[in-house]
This record gives structure tokens, C-alpha cells and sequence, in this order.
């Protein structure tokens, strides 16, 4: 890669790390660098990764994001993507959320996967992945998007953190085995009203899948997923928007649910 592009890439991974402050949005990515791929948003992606790290923040888990069918459908994409979140951006039971700390907030139902055991690809089979799984919980996903208007294809989401805000996840863990996960249903709930469902098969047709995938993807960079890390797989149903005043519930019926609140 030459430098001058070198430098562009990074230029673009500091705005995206300043309207995560200013939460003023920028423009699209993918109009600011000629023939802009996946490999060069994962760069971006990495370079603010490591920017958070170096200023003191604790990568608490991984998301996969674009698991379903239709979402691939709309940004002309075959496969997931994902991103990183750390402990300060992790939230539980009932949590006061200010709606005003994001750009343009939206809610997804996910499980949220507490690794017993650390995974390194590539390699990393279903079984394998199936067999890390430690505690299953009820998760939210807040996504939000530093690009304006969410005027967003592959490129866009993926360099800005595959659109993570932040994370809910429950303080108990869902009576639920493994091999079960994709017969689970699961619906979002704004102010307790129910306005979407899904099943553990909408999530990459089997809820292990995404997290193979994501060892194996990480694994190509030498990077492991470890033990007690968090992951969530992706959603249940499509992403709603969120105002301040209004409540958000993943709902698993008899085996629980998470419910938060924006202010």
C-alpha cells in the first residue's frame, strides 16, 4: 500500500474517532478513497481499535453485525462483518441510557455469548465454537452510525466499527443449551409494545455460526477471541430507533428478558 493512501486511511480513522466525540457525522467513506475495498475499512476499523486501546479503554468482547439475509441483501454483501466494544460502552438490567450520547441510536435483540474458553483461527469449526460457549445472556445492541443519515454500504459500516454504540446485556444467564439456540424466539419490545420477532435461525441460519466465523476471520489476523470475552452474534430482527423517553426489551419469554431505558 503506498503511503500517500496509507496516510489517507488513517486520516479517515481520525474523523470517525472525532464524531464519536463531537457526534457530528461525516460523510460517506466510500467516495473518499478510489476503489476503497473491505480490507481498508478493517484498516480504519483497527486503527481507531488500537487508538482506544492506547488511551486506557478494555476491549470487552465482539460484535458480528449483517448476519441476516436481508441486511447482506441491502448492502450488496455475501457475508457478516464485525466490530469491538470495551467495558465502558457495556450496559445492564434497566440501565438510564442518554439517548443524547449517540448520533442516531437504534436497538437489535441478540444472545450475548460469555466465551468459557478462548478460540484461535483459523480452522475453528461449528462444534468447536459451539463447545466455547460458556454462559448465554440476554443481550441489546444500541447501533449507531458516525456516518450521516446512515447513508451506509460495506465499506462505510465495517471502517466505522460495523456501527456499534454500545451493549446491553442481562446479569442472568438465559436456561438455555447450545444445540437449542436456533429454535429460540425472541422479540423486541419499544415502550412494551412488540414490534419484531425472530428465532435463533434468522441469525446466520444457526447462532454458533457467526462465531466461528469470527474466530476464524480474527484468526487469519493472528488475532484470538479469549476467554470471558463477550460476543454477540447478531440480531434476532431488523434495528428500531430509539428517542429519548422510551424503553427497549429483548423478551425471550419464559427464559427471561432485558429491558433499558433512554433518557
Amino acid at each position: 500500500m503506498s503511503t500517500e493512501r496509507t496516510q489517507l486511511l488513517d486520516s479517515l480513522a481520525a474523523d470517525l474517532l472525532a464524531a464519536t466525540e463531537t457526534l457530528e457525522p461525516i460523510a460517506p467513506l466510500r467516495d473518499r478513497v478510489q476503489g476503497m475495498d473491505v480490507n481498508d475499512a478493517y484498516r480504519i476499523q483497527d486503527t481507531q481499535l488500537r487508538a482506544h486501546v492506547d488511551a486506557g479503554r478494555i476491549l470487552a468482547g465482539r460484535k458480528v453485525g449483517l448476519t441476516s439475509l436481508a441486511m447482506q441483501k441491502q448492502l450488496g454483501v455475501d457475508s457478516p462483518d464485525f466490530g469491538f466494544f470495551f467495558t465502558d460502552m457495556v450496559h445492564h438490567e434497566d440501565a438510564q441510557i442518554a439517548a443524547g450520547s449517540f448520533i442516531s441510536p437504534k436497538v437489535e435483540p441478540e444472545f450475548g455469548f460469555v466465551l468459557k474458553e478462548a478460540l484461535t483461527g483459523p480452522g475453528v469449526t461449528r462444534e468447536q465454537a459451539a463447545a466455547a460457549i460458556g454462559e448465554i445472556y440476554a443481550a441489546i445492541e444500541i447501533i449507531d452510525s458516525r456516518i450521516a443519515n446512515w447513508d451506509i454500504r460495506l465499506v462505510d459500516t465495517v471502517a466505522d466499527n460495523a456501527s456499534c454504540g454500545a451493549i446491553a446485556v442481562g446479569t442472568k444467564p438465559l436456561d438455555v443449551k447450545v444445540e437449542d439456540l436456533g429454535s429460540v424466539e425472541c422479540s423486541l419490545l419499544i415502550d412494551g409494545e412488540k414490534q419484531a420477532t425472530g428465532s435463533g435461525t434468522d441469525v446466520m441460519g444457526d447462532p454458533v455460526a457467526p462465531l466461528a466465523w469470527l474466530a476464524n476471520v480474527l484468526g487469519e489476523q493472528g488475532v484470538p477471541l479469549e476467554a470471558g470475552q463477550l460476543i454477540l452474534p447478531g440480531s434476532f430482527t431488523g434495528a428500531l430507533p430509539v428517542i429519548a423517553g422510551q424503553s427497549a426489551t429483548a423478551d425471550f419469554g419464559t427464559l427471561g428478558s432485558l429491558s433499558i431505558n433512554f433518557i
